[in-house]
This record gives structure tokens, sequence and C-alpha cells, in this order.
């Protein structure tokens, strides 16, 4: 306590000094001060305005977006001064920092004994509020969703974006709303079999968890993609379980044993489903497979596998020819996609042309969501784009490069901003 109330003198001392200071010399806001505030102002609110666009585009954490937000009206504060042109006398300045010498001292101690928390100073319950104050509640998060859902209704082709809201909807349980963008989605990327799992799973989800009807034919149309996807199998065996074709179930979980580790858990809870299966056929349960047959084994082996702690790193510029068509501060994204399958970006960087050239690592840290990362995918496609109106989102006239496929792993790649698109 004492510790504290020493702290809090030596601050409020500081901060009279800082208050009073101009108080007691003369002083004329001209008006080359107001134009520079003018100036400060609107750098901020453009810095501000490119911040929320970077969290609707999924570009940053709702932590770092706080943080910089606060830092930012932190600047506003320190600044841009207040737009006064009057010239006050000495003597009313003076009487002016005498009234605030005595105010700000009896007001802060006043109202700190009002409203105050003196169990704040306790360390448990500091550190408590502060991990608590990061959390974004539960409002803030649907007002995000919801400005994402508005700002879609304009850009029906914006295939990161619609994944994120059709994502967004299902995480909070609104599968009805999550389905309808799904089913949008689906007609952007017809071809992506881990999307349209997902999309069957949502609408049986809506559907009181039923697997029966439309979310079937998704799930059938995903393995006609990707026969070896292992969510879209599970679900089809519980498709055909649910309508007690138990044989049906048990052939379409035991292909999931082939393809994941002998010892994982999901190995262990697909056996377990199968043999409830097996039991309701009255056939008798049947053993964990100790090895997969050699055909099997090599095709496994060639299979995409996802590779631990996953990246890809390299140098970016821009062509010369093409340097006068950029400002300094335009963005730059460089990110990297699969060269099949989803066109969502798989790990984004936000730069500006200043910082080119620019050496790069993007990572599964770097990834939109869990189901789509680096290390998910056999070759990439590292490119990147000059967003002249800041948007994640491809625009005509942006300025764009991108390399040949790569595997997760590459290095020294070199990426070259070279054409301009229409």
């Amino acid at each position: 306590m004492t510790a504290f109330l020493i702290g809090a003198a030596l601050l409020m001392a500081t901060a009279l000094a800082f208050v009073l200071t101009p108080l007691l010399r003369k002083e004329r806001v001209t008006t080359d001060h107001i134009q520079r505030d003018q100036l400060n102002l609107a750098v901020l609110r453009d810095q501000l305005r490119e911040l929320d666009t970077d969290l609707e585009g999924g570009l940053i954490e709702p932590l770092a977006y706080e943080s910089a937000r606060h830092e930012l009206e932190r600047r506003v504060a320190e600044e841009v001064r207040p737009d006064v042109s009057v010239h006050t006398s000495g003597a009313s300045k003076r009487w002016t920092a005498i009234l605030v010498g005595v105010a700000v001292p009896a007001l802060a101690v006043a109202i700190y004994l009002l409203v105050g928390t003196p169990a704040a100073l306790d360390p448990a319950k500091v550190a408590a509020a502060s991990e608590n104050s990061h959390e974004l509640t539960d409002e803030q998060i649907q007002g995000m969703v919801a400005k994402l859902a508005e700002r879609l209704k304009s850009d029906p082709n914006n295939i990161e974006g619609w994944n994120m809201l059709a994502r967004s909807y299902a995480a909070m349980g609104r599968y009805p709303e999550a389905s309808e963008a799904f089913a949008h989605l689906a007609k952007l990327v017809p071809d992506d079999a881990a999307m349209l799992t997902d999309y069957a799973d949502t609408l049986a989800m809506a559907a009181n968890r039923s697997l029966q009807g439309e979310p079937e034919k998704l799930i059938e149309r995903a393995l006609s993609i990707d026969p070896k996807n292992v969510k879209a199998l599970a679900l089809a065996g519980s498709a055909a379980f649910e309508r007690k074709d138990y044989a049906h179930a048990v052939t379409s979980w035991q292909k999931i044993l082939d393809l994941v580790p002998r010892d994982s858990d999901i190995a262990r809870s697909v056996l377990g489903s199968i043999n409830e299966a097996q039991g309701l056929m009255g056939q008798p349960p049947v053993a964990m497979p100790q090895a997969a047959p050699a055909a099997q084994t090599a095709q496994t082996e060639n299979a995409p596998q996802a590779v631990a702690g996953a990246k890809v790193e390299g140098t970016v510029d821009i062509d010369p020819a093409l340097r006068s068509q950029a400002s300094d501060t335009d963005a730059v994204f460089i990110f990297a996609r699969a060269a099949e399958g989803p066109r969502f970006p798989l790990a984004v960087v936000r730069k500006q042309v200043k910082d080119l050239p620019f050496k790069f690592v993007l990572d599964d840290s770097m990834s939109m969501t869990p189901q789509a990362k680096l290390s998910n995918f056999p070759k990439v496609i590292v490119g990147a784009r000059v967003s002249k109106s800041g948007s994640a989102t491809p625009s005509p006239g942006d300025l764009e490069g991108l390399g040949e496929p790569v595997v997760p792993g590459a290095t020294n790649l070199k990426i070259q901003i070279n054409k301009r698109n229409n």
C-alpha cells in the first residue's frame, strides 16, 4: 500500500508538471499548429481504418488488434492538440494554474475513494483481472461477424471472407447461417473435399444431427473428389449407421484404419464404432489390424502427409518497371495457398511497398483456420500482391507476382511482383 501511495504521488506530481508548464508560459496556437494537427489526425484515422480492415480480413489476431487500437488512441491524445486560437493573459493563466494545481489532486483522491478498488492491489486478483481484460466478449465477437456478413453482401466472390464467415457461424453454434454461408462457398470452390465435408457436418447439426438427405449427398461428393478424406469417411459411416446399414458403416470406417496410425486416438475410436456395428449385426468383434497390405502401405507413404512445423521462406521484391505504379505506403500481402485445393490463403503476412525487398517466413501459426494450414498440403504456391485499397481481397489494378509450386519447407524463394491484375 505504501509503495502504491508513493507511486501515485510521484505520478500526480509528474502529471501536474506537464499540465502546469504550458499554463505558466505564454503560448498561442497558430494556424500552422492547427494544420499540423489536422494532418496528424487524418493519418491516424487512416491507420485505424486499415487496422479494422486487417481484423475483418483475419490478418490480425483480436488481442493484437486491441493493443494496436489502444496505441493509436494514445497517439491521438498526444499528437492532436485542441483547436484553439485564443491568446490568454498571464494573470488568467496563473490563476488557472493555481486552480488546476489544487483541484486535480483533490479530485483524484475523491474519485479514488468513491469508485476505487483497493483490492486491486492484491497481485493474484490483478493477474486474474489482466487475463480477463483481454478476452473478447460474446457481443464483440458477434459484432465482428455481423460486420463481416454485411461486407460480404457487396463482395460475393470473396472466397476467404465466405470461408471465415461460415466457420465463424459454425463455431458460434449458428448452424442455419453457417449452412447458408457454406452453400455460397460451395459455388465458389465446388471441388474442395474438406469444405464439402464441413458443409455436410454443419447441415447435419442444423437438422438435429441427422446426416440423411443433403448432408449424405455432400459426403458422397466429397469422397468422389478425395476418397481418403478421413472426416468424410467417418461421416459416411455415421450416415450408414444412422439408417441401420451397419455393413456399409463398417466398410467406411475400416478404410480409416488404413489411413491413420494404429496407436492413435482416432484409430481406437473408429475400432470401437466398428465393433459396435459388428455387434448389432451379430458378428464377433474385430482386432486392430497390425499392418496394412503392402500395396496400401505404398499408397499411404505416397499420400500427402502433414509436415510438423512446415514453413516457406524467401524474398519478395517488385519489378523496377512497376515500382512507379505503387506508393511507399501501399499494402503488400505475402501469402501461400494450396497448389491444388482451396484458393484462400493458408498463411499471410502484411507489409508495405517501402519494406521491399522483404525476407519473409510463412508458417502454420499464420493460418486462417486450423483445417487449412501449410502442413496439410503437399505443395503450395507463394505469391505477393500490392493492394492500393488495403484490402486482402484481390481487386482489379492490384500488382501481383506468383512463384512455382513448392513443397512446405522450401527456402530461398524469389518472388517478384511483376504483373498488373485486370
